[in-house]
């Protein structure tokens, strides 16, 4: 069974490593967080990324953001990237969502160097990742992707092959520009039912079943009370941090100002999710707690 490094053992990112473990794998960690590191399991824990990266057949970073990615492998004034260490016989996977820039950036330096490399962003949230069932939106050449796909498998469900390098960001992107959307909609659609005096369950049922349905609706319903084990009935706690929407929304942003692309529907959602930030101290919870913006009783309190 081959040795997997993993750089990042987060919300994400520990959960995935564990799945690691669980599916046979050997797993050698590194975390600036020793928190995270113990939460992990029976992970090898390292004291340096470096020392992650040795000696291991597959390489998985989760970080927060792309500066974090291009220091991670490229370095910088202080220290050597990973790219400049690792074996080149190492798969490299990087799983965290970025600007497309800095994915494509690190895989030129990766591909000059001769280490196979993908850029991997994921769906499906913390329920998805401590699952097994997430889905992995791919960016690389086909070729490496097949080499990558068994350890993909153990860590989720599904799996994309989105294009070249920075592909997978691009569509995470996308997605996660539309989910905002979609949870704002229905948030303020719940809502005015609501001030008109329906039932929030019963007219989420019957646009469950009508033209109106969605995945926010259907599967993550933001109105409290309405469905259970969702973060809408448990104080809008766990799940996708509202900040974490906000920076893939200003990921989005800047690709479409890149691009030259029109995007009113996901400039508004950006500003409502800001809003949201600002009036509600919300940035910790979760990105279903827009309803809130609408007027829905604060659980909190």
């Amino acid at each position: 069974m081959q040795k997997v490094g993993f750089i990042g053992l987060g919300n994400m990112g520990g959960p995935m490593a564990s799945n690691l473990l669980a599916k046979g794998y050997t797993v050698q960690a590194f975390d600036l967080s020793a928190a995270a590191l113990a939460a992990a399991g029976d992970v090898e824990a390292c004291e340096s990324a470096a020392q992650a990266a040795s000696g291991v057949d597959v390489l998985i970073s989760m970080l927060p953001a792309g500066r974090h990615v291009r220091g991670l492998y490229l370095g910088d004034g202080n220290q050597a990237g990973l790219l400049d260490i690792v074996d080149p016989q190492t798969l490299v996977i990087d799983c965290s969502t970025i600007d497309p820039g800095s994915a494509q950036a690190v895989a030129a330096a990766a591909a000059q160097r001769s280490v196979a490399m993908l850029d991997a962003p994921v769906s499906g949230g913390t329920g998805g990742a401590q699952n097994g069932t997430l889905t992995f939106i791919v960016g690389g050449e086909a070729e490496v992707l097949a080499r990558a796909t068994p350890v993909l498998q153990a860590m989720g469900s599904n799996i994309f092959h989105a294009g070249d390098a920075g592909a997978g960001q691009i569509a995470k992107i996308c997605n996660n520009m539309l989910l905002s959307i979609l949870m704002a909609g229905t948030a303020e659609a719940l809502a005015l039912g609501v001030d008109q005096g329906l039932d929030p369950k019963v007219l989420s049922d019957i646009m469950k079943a009508s033209s109106g349905g969605n995945w926010a609706l259907n599967v993550y319903n933001p109105y409290p009370g309405v469905m259970d084990n969702v973060p809408a009935a448990n104080n809008y706690s766990g799940g996708f941090l509202v900040d974490l929407m906000r920076k893939d929304l200003g990921l989005a942003m800047e690709t479409a100002q890149a691009s030259g692309s029109a995007i009113p529907m996901g400039a508004l959602a950006q500003n409502l999710y800001q809003l949201h930030s600002a009036n509600h101290g919300a940035g910790a919870l979760d990105f279903s707690s827009i309803q809130m913006m609408y007027g829905a009783k604060d659980s909190r309190d």
